[in-house]
């Protein structure tokens, strides 16, 4: 990571409950259906999602596979995924706590790897390369980009108001400061990108490229409030002893924003990159 920031355990710190509680949107449907139509899933071989916090991607991908693994660094994202795969009776995935760097920490071979909102966390070329040795010959490599706590501006027309995003980072910057804080670290210029260059450098090719069309979503206040606090960026532990004050600015703000506590979202397209391997089969 840039600036000298390292990855601790507070990155998240009090976070987990909240991605559940609708502060991420769900990834749609035709997200997991574009990638089996792909990769030709056919309910075989093994999946890997690397960062894989509650399970937002190992969960609707799972089915596709014989089995899965999600890993994730911290132990309260690993209770939340455990609780929904009992709920939505996702019976087919280990879940473990690890870190990218980790790997392979002897999971055997895979033949998908994921990556969705999790690369620019890691030591991205150390990671990469582990996963381009765990994948089985033909496997694929998934990187997601998205954006699910929040919506992007747009002129359509919308049934509800839009959340007041802006006057919410600043009221976040009132309590935690002008720079923008991670963990027991700070990111003044934000995580890193440049990952095409390090996926070719470990040996992938590609990318291919898939597009998951844009939509509207409904939100609610709670949802919008749960959105902020699955922020690494406005994680819970960060606030301390001002962690009620602060909910309470913020639902006062949110009613000041819509009468009806209902708001409405443009969440941009979702593109995912599959990158392949070069390997001739039976070799690594």
């Amino acid at each position: 990571m840039t600036g000298g920031w390292s990855w601790d355990p507070s990155l998240y710190g009090g976070s987990a409950a909240y991605y559940a509680r609708g502060g991420r949107v769900a990834y749609p449907a035709g997200l997991a259906d574009a990638l089996a139509a792909a990769a030709r899933l056919d309910r075989s071989g093994r999946l890997l999602d690397v960062g894989c916090g509650p399970g937002s991607l190992t969960l609707p991908l799972a089915p596709r596979f014989a089995e899965g693994t999600g890993i994730d660094a911290d132990p309260d994202m690993l209770t939340e995924a455990a609780r929904l795969a009992a709920e939505a009776q996702v019976t087919n995935v280990t879940w473990r706590q690890l870190r990218g760097e980790d790997l392979p920490a002897g999971l055997g071979t895979f033949r998908m790897v994921t990556f969705a909102q999790s690369f620019h966390w890691l030591d991205r070329s150390r990671v990469a390369a582990a996963a381009h040795r765990m994948l089985d010959d033909g496997g694929t490599c998934v990187h997601v980009h998205a954006t699910t706590h929040e919506g992007t501006a747009t002129e359509r027309v919308l049934v509800h108001p839009q959340p007041p995003r802006e006057a919410i980072a600043e009221l976040v910057r009132r309590y935690l400061g002008p720079t923008r804080r991670a963990g027991r670290g700070a990111l003044p210029d934000g995580t890193p990108g440049g990952e095409d260059a390090i996926y070719r450098a470990a040996g992938f090719r590609g990318p291919d490229r898939l597009t998951v069309p844009g939509r509207v979503v409904t939100r609610t206040a709670d949802d919008v409030v749960a959105s902020v606090f699955s922020l690494s960026s406005s994680a819970p532990q960060l606030f301390g002893g001002r962690l009620a004050a602060f909910e309470a600015e913020l639902r006062q703000l949110l009613e000041g924003a819509s009468r009806t506590a209902l708001f409405s979202e443009y969440h941009r397209e979702i593109a995912v990159d599959l990158w392949r391997t070069d390997r001739v089969r039976g070799r690594r």
